[in-house]
């Protein structure tokens, strides 16, 4: 059974920092390409940041400079740094894997909450 768990969010203060983990697990082949993205109340969910098994990154320019996401196997973490309030949001865990049956999918976390105060 594949699974996706997140921890880490909670409350901070703005210009302080906090780092999310999230382990993947369950999938026979491991996973790809694995990511974050935030949905804050009334908007959509958005990338934050992704990174490949190779460890290439990529960001949203509104994260950039201050996000870092980093990888273990099929574990990765996002330590942000200088936190606004606009950060504000729902962090999700995005993991793709392939199924040999089912060709390429994506799993998702519970959510975990980042509720930066001013």
């Amino acid at each position: 059974q594949v699974q996706v768990v997140e921890s880490g969010g909670g409350l901070v203060q703005a210009g302080g920092s906090l780092q999310l983990s999230c382990v993947a697990s369950g999938s026979t082949f491991g996973f790809n390409v694995m990511g974050w993205y935030r949905q804050a109340p009334g908007k959509q969910r958005e990338l934050v940041a992704q990174i490949t098994p190779g460890g290439t990154t990529n960001y949203a320019d509104s994260v950039k400079g201050r996000f870092t996401i980093s990888r273990e196997n099929d574990t990765v973490y996002l330590l942000m740094n200088s936190l606004k309030r606009e950060d504000t949001a729902v962090y999700y865990c995005n993991a793709k894997r392939y199924s040999s049956g089912l060709g390429w999918l994506t799993d998702w976390g519970q959510g975990t909450q980042v509720t930066v105060s001013s």
